[in-house]
């Protein structure tokens, strides 16, 4: 009795685990497996793709994988290419020295949404940084500083001549003009004193 009791308990706990087995795969979320940079690897050659496989096949029509560089511009870059659980991107351009980061976003068997993010660095010995590469690309050289320095003295002291002259054409003819001006304002006070005098005077003489 014992033994039959042992024997269906047995059975019974089988095929419960029979039954749970299947459905663990299914409802686990897809999660990536394996990146190609892998994650916070420090290469001395840029790569050109960028791979990543998940734990489930991928649907190509949910699944992003996009690359930014350190100033968060996205690197261009061509649609996921899907095989099965990989998914490839193929960058488009080369990449200079510094950190960038990949980003991934797909879609579970249950339709739920998984995304996620990790970074890499591209330093070749051989490249210089961005950075230096910018600031060489932009800055003058000094054969075209001193043009630029000479173009703008000169500009300045034509303009400066320029405001200057018709000034000093105003200056002279006020100067010219003032002259006359006071001399006959001048005579004319005197008239008016001298009139003034001799009216007085006459009056004084008529009363004594």
């Amino acid at each position: 009795m014992r033994t039959r009791t042992v024997s269906a308990l047995l059975a019974a706990l089988f095929t419960a685990a029979l039954l749970l087995v299947p459905a663990t795969p299914a409802a686990a979320h897809n999660s990536l497996q394996e990146a190609t940079p892998a994650r916070d690897a420090r290469l001395t050659t840029a790569p050109t793709q960028v791979t990543l496989r998940f734990l489930q096949r991928l649907n190509p029509a949910f699944t992003t994988i996009t690359l930014r560089d350190a100033t968060d511009r996205q690197v261009p870059a061509s649609a996921p290419a899907v095989d099965g659980a990989t998914g490839t991107v193929t960058i488009e351009e080369p990449l200079a020295n510094g950190t960038y980061t990949v980003a991934y976003r797909v879609v579970s068997r249950d339709g739920h949404p998984v995304q996620g993010s990790y970074r890499f660095t591209v330093a070749d010995p051989a490249a210089p940084p961005a950075a230096a590469t910018s600031s060489t690309t932009d800055a003058p050289s000094p054969a075209a500083s001193a043009d630029v320095s000479a173009g703008a003295s000169a500009s300045a002291g034509a303009a400066a001549g320029a405001d200057a002259s018709p000034a000093s054409a105003d200056a002279s003819a006020d100067a010219d003009d003032g002259l006359p001006v006071g001399l006959l304002a001048g005579a004319a006070v005197a008239a008016v004193a001298v009139a003034g005098a001799a009216a007085l005077l006459l009056r004084r003489r008529r009363s004594s």
